[in-house]
């Protein structure tokens, strides 16, 4: 990715807290298709002190193949600065464990102090508990 003019790589890492409902299909067309969609609802804490939601369309049994893409608007601050951003996720699911995962900073969508922001989210899960590791590039931010 490249920065822009006067931009500084950042990032946080944190584990964070999800509400996920059961995957299902939500309407009739969606059941015939095998794909379901599923509502994304998270906390955030630390450098990024923020709330999202979102929703995810996911085909396949979820557990052990599949695909999933989702957008997940998060609102709240990173690293002191207001305002929101869109994250886009792509994941594929193969024997149980997740490849090509990615999550990227969808481009102009920050708002207030987190306009021009970029970079992109990496999720980690371990005994069970989600986190995340957010590299962003804001401009006039720098670096820690």
């Amino acid at each position: 990715m490249r920065r822009p003019p006067g931009a500084h790589r950042q990032a946080c890492h944190r584990p964070f807290r999800r509400q996920h409902p059961p995957q299902n299909p939500d309407n009739p067309q969606a059941r015939v298709s095998g794909l379901a969609q599923l509502s994304l609802d998270k906390q955030f804490h630390g450098n990024l002190d923020a709330t999202s939601q979102g929703e995810m369309l996911a085909a396949g049994d979820g557990t052990t193949s599949g695909a999933c893409v989702a957008l997940e608007k998060i609102s709240g601050k990173l690293h002191g600065r207001s305002g929101s951003f869109v994250l886009l996720h792509r994941a594929l699911m193969v024997d149980g464990m997740p490849q090509e995962w990615t999550v990227a900073v969808v481009p102009g969508s920050g708002t207030g102090e987190l306009a021009g922001l970029g970079g992109a989210m990496t999720i980690t899960v371990a005994n069970g508990k989600h986190g995340y590791d957010l590299g962003y590039t804001l401009p006039g931010r720098r670096a820690a």
